[in-house]
């Protein structure tokens, strides 16, 4: 039998986020079927997955799980390998190491493949693919099957009226608006009732008005079906937004993988603190276990004496006040609607200037050349190795994959 369309093998499955990964796991899943986990268990689990092009290794060693009714993101740069993880969980690719779990249940990696169509899986992406050839309740019906007519339409126009498009069942996709058509793409996803959905950056060919409304629409009917989801994006906000969970990934790698306020509150690393927004860098040198500031001293647990660190700020941890004894001159006000970002420079004793931002709320009294005094939330400083800061060269996710007749492939 050719193995890569073998007849998926069970794997054992017990409560806890990773049950599939204990060999002492309390129940074995149906090795006929996919059999759900119990309540608390994982719905899908990428153990260590790897996936190459060639020579190039897209995403390597990747290991997260995804519990029912959570949603899990996928966050990074442009060619960090989100996108090839999420195609993966699909069945698009097939690991080239590592294995894929769906409810307990083997469905990639070592010698196993389930396609796509078998696995449970609804999809939600950018261009929304409708049918153009058929109207809005045949779209949404179409992924229903061994069902009547009737409970395929019943089930249709439930979904539809879910998604608050039910007065638009007898409509041609080509008359629907952008908002429209993913409103329809989404209830045409969940019509089947998937164990897993994926989202590939659905929502980025919106308008920002209308991004907003919809994703919040989106979450709200995800939350409400109790799907497990993976989404991929790369906008920190509407990951913060949209998530239970965030693994930020860099150059196939997962850096920190948490809670969004996790993430934003205890970054692991420099990268994952200046993804989720500017933050000041201020280069400096470990002495006497500790960094030296404009802001005092900062302890620097584990890095040695002469060791080079930047010291990273976040803007908004930084409170200003006017006065002709402050430490700062600022040099440009800019007022952003719901904050304002304030250029200052800081003369140093021990170098050059240094350059800062900070963000503030409320009247803008801070004008160019005024001397202010600074107050900073010490909670939002950390101290990190100095590191380049460029992201790697983009990897080729988007490469297709060779045939299955040309050998193994990933």
């Amino acid at each position: 039998m050719n193995k890569m369309f073998s007849k998926p093998q069970p794997a054992l499955c017990g409560p806890g986020p990773h049950c599939a990964l204990n060999p002492n796991g309390g129940c074995a899943a149906d090795p006929l079927r996919m059999a759900p986990c119990p309540p608390g268990s994982s719905c899908l689990i990428m153990d260590q997955v790897s996936c190459a092009y060639g020579e190039t290794r897209v995403v390597d060693n990747v290991s997260f799980a995804v519990r029912p009714g959570e949603l899990l993101c996928l966050l990074g740069p442009s060619g960090c390998g989100k996108t090839t993880t999420l195609r993966m969980a699909a069945g698009l690719e097939n690991p080239v190491e590592g294995r894929i779990i769906l409810n307990g249940q083997v469905v990639g990696g070592g010698g196993v493949h389930v396609p796509p169509e078998k696995r449970s899986v609804g999809f939600l992406f950018q261009d929304y693919a409708l049918f153009p050839h058929i109207n809005v309740l045949a779209n949404v019906a179409f992924g229903i099957l061994d069902k009547t007519q009737a409970e395929r339409r019943e089930r249709a126009m439930e979904m539809l009226k879910q998604v608050g498009m039910e007065n638009y069942a007898e409509a041609w996709p080509h008359q629907l608006s952008g908002g429209q058509m993913q409103r329809v793409a989404l209830a045409r996803a969940l019509a089947p009732k998937p164990m897993l959905m994926l989202l590939d950056e659905p929502f980025s060919g919106l308008d920002k008005r209308l991004r907003d409304q919809i994703r919040d629409e989106t979450l709200h009917v995800l939350k409400s079906s109790g799907v497990c989801v993976l989404m991929v994006t790369h906008d920190p906000e509407e990951a913060m937004f949209m998530a239970d969970r965030i693994a930020i990934m860099r150059g196939g790698r997962i850096v920190q993988i948490g809670e969004p306020e996790e993430l934003y509150r205890r970054p692991a690393a420099s990268f994952v603190a200046s993804f989720f927004g500017e933050v000041n860098r201020i280069p400096a040198k470990v002495k006497g276990g500790a960094v030296n500031s404009p802001f005092g001293a900062f302890p620097a647990p584990g890095f040695k004496d002469g060791d080079q660190v930047d010291l990273v700020i976040r803007p908004e941890a930084l409170s200003l006040e006017l006065g002709d004894h402050g430490i700062a001159t600022v040099l440009v006000s800019h007022m952003l609607g719901r904050s304002n970002l304030i250029h200052m420079r800081v003369d140093s004793e021990q170098g050059a200037p240094i350059h800062l931002h900070a963000r503030t709320t409320g009247p803008l009294p801070h004008i160019e050349g005024a001397r202010v005094s600074i107050k900073l939330d010490r909670s939002q400083a950390y101290v990190f190795p100095a590191e380049d800061q460029s992201d790697p060269e983009p990897m080729p996710e988007e490469v297709q994959a060779p045939p299955p007749s040309l050998g193994s492939f990933c």
